[in-house]
């Protein structure tokens, strides 16, 4: 089966910046790399990860982004930090790109994990930039705004 055509448009690197808050921690920057590779199967395979502003590690993640209808989009992600997020939601169409909104209503969490108990991702793409959205209700505060990052496809 091939890669449906509405994600073909992720496909590719993106970088940029982006900036974070949450009510029980200091605002923070850092630089994100998003890939969105195509394996010839009916889905992107996906790895994502960030920086500090000194160049230090911070965060990562991989999975698979599905796309069962032209409408719909499904994203299983697995973190290092002992998560799993299996996330559904909204594929739309716009003029010159795409709007992704996704909610994981339920996140799967080791013993050793920070309790998150939902995720809320948005991913807005217009032509060559990528913005992307990310909100998590997580140890004891309820569903927040904590991520916004601005990316750019990467010369590969």
């Amino acid at each position: 089966m091939a890669l449906p055509p509405q994600l073909q448009p992720l496909i590719g690197t993106w970088r940029g910046t982006g900036s974070g808050h949450y009510p029980t921690i200091d605002p923070f920057s850092y630089t994100e790399e998003l890939v969105f590779r195509d394996v010839a199967k009916p889905f992107l395979a996906y790895q994502q990860r960030t920086w500090s502003p000194d160049g230090q590690p911070m965060h990562m993640e991989t999975g698979f982004l599905r796309s069962p209808t032209p409408s719909s989009v499904e994203f299983v992600l697995a973190q290092p930090t002992g998560h799993a997020e299996l996330a559904e939601g909204t594929l739309t169409a716009t003029e010159d790109g795409l709007v992704l909104e996704l909610q994981s209503p339920q996140i799967l969490v080791t013993a050793s994990a920070k309790s998150v108990q939902a995720t809320a991702r948005t991913y807005r793409l217009t032509k060559n930039q990528l913005s992307v959205d990310f909100s998590m209700a997580a140890v004891g505060v309820a569903l927040t705004h904590h991520l916004r990052s601005d990316l750019v496809r990467a010369e590969d």
